[in-house]
């Protein structure tokens, strides 16, 4: 029983602020006193297993601890990183994520839209974004998403590039020679962007 439980000290100690339910059960919480916690709002239900504790500052988006938890290498991307990072008024039906190509895409109750990228050039501008306490997700910078809706125009369209290419000029202080350099790395990229910067510039 919880009530029990509670008067012998804290159910949930030891457990991360995103959890299983193998995590809850080597913490010594049966599944029946998990539900309870769920029921009496001290755990939020993620889907397939895994949830969230609501005691210690867990304000992230649901949807992205999630993901974060059943992807660790999951990183926002195209769409969904523009508008992070305000360079695109677009908002996604589903959240843009990138993982390493031939890595496993996990079922998620999330709507995701899942896009496999070059493992060699996976962490080119990729940062962390945290979610709560203990959880982030990987974000691509704005140059890097920039170099990849160009990259991927024929998937996305050419106006996502484009448009948020004229935003990020607009910013004061960014440099058109880092954007370039970063796309070094993705050769196919550099004209297309070149021709770009020459009409917006």
């Amino acid at each position: 029983m919880v009530q029990a439980m509670a008067s012998s000290g804290d159910p949930l100690r030891g457990l991360p602020a995103l959890f299983t339910r193998a995590q809850a059960r080597r913490a010594g919480l049966t599944d029946r006193e998990l539900y309870r916690l769920r029921d009496d709002g001290m755990v939020e239900a993620l889907g397939y297993g895994h949830f969230r504790r609501t005691d210690i500052g867990a304000l992230g988006d649901p949807d992205l601890l999630e993901i974060a938890q059943r992807a660790p290498r999951s990183t926002l991307c195209l769409t969904t990183a523009l508008a992070q990072h305000g360079l695109t008024d677009e908002i996604p039906a589903a959240t843009d994520v990138a993982l390493p190509r031939g890595q496993h895409r996990p079922a998620t109750t999330a709507p995701v839209r899942w896009h496999s990228f070059d493992p060699e050039t996976f962490d080119v501008g990729r940062t962390e974004m945290p979610l709560d306490e203990t959880t982030s997700i990987g974000l691509y910078g704005p140059e890097r998403t920039i170099i990849d809706a160009i990259r991927l125009r024929h998937q996305e369209g050419p106006e996502l590039g484009y448009n948020a290419l004229k935003r990020w000029l607009a910013r004061p202080g960014v440099m058109p020679s880092d954007l370039l350099q970063m796309a070094a790395h993705f050769p196919a990229t550099g004209k297309a962007l070149r021709e770009a910067l020459e009409i917006l510039l």
